[in-house]
């Protein structure tokens, strides 16, 4: 597996955080997570994925949500302490990450952005997020990632997952 290792998971190595690197088969033409949930065999709430987003007030941030869930942009904006706030056009998502749609971790882009996890990840022992490449996905405990990520807990979504 070690050919597999992206930067992300070089960073969870330094940082002794234990985790999974699960591979699964990549659909070019579905790169959704319940593509993803479905390769994995698991229920998609235990899938979160990774949004960035700019916003009026203090720029570029980081959102982890549960993959069938859609983010609310008045709750992000509220929660990062801006007015508003907008996913970043796709064609930014590489140069300003290192990563690709499909493929972006939450875990090693470019710069350290500010980053806030949908409350839902604390329901879980683990969860699986993208490892930093299409076809690759960590499995961890949420709390490590939640540490790795430097990141903060709240309501991002439409809809409270319970």
């Amino acid at each position: 597996m070690a050919s597999k290792k992206t930067n992300a998971a070089r960073l969870l190595d330094q940082m002794k955080i234990q985790y999974d690197l699960i591979e699964y088969t990549v659909d070019e033409d579905d790169l959704g997570a319940s593509h993803i949930a479905k390769q994995l065999g698991q229920p998609i709430e235990k899938l979160f994925k990774t949004l960035v987003l700019r916003g009026d007030r203090n720029g570029l941030f980081v959102c982890v949500i549960p993959g069938a869930e859609e983010i609310d942009l008045k709750k992000a904006a509220k929660a990062t302490g801006n007015k508003k706030c907008d996913l970043i056009p796709m064609k930014e998502l590489l140069p300003t990450t290192g990563y690709i749609r499909g493929g972006c971790s939450p875990i090693g882009m470019k710069k350290n952005l500010p980053t806030y996890f949908h409350e839902s990840i604390t329901y879980y022992d683990k969860v699986y997020c993208s490892a930093g490449q299409r076809g690759l996905q960590f499995y961890l405990s949420p709390t490590d990632l939640i540490k790795a990520a430097q990141g903060t807990v709240c309501d991002l979504t439409t809809n409270t997952v319970k």
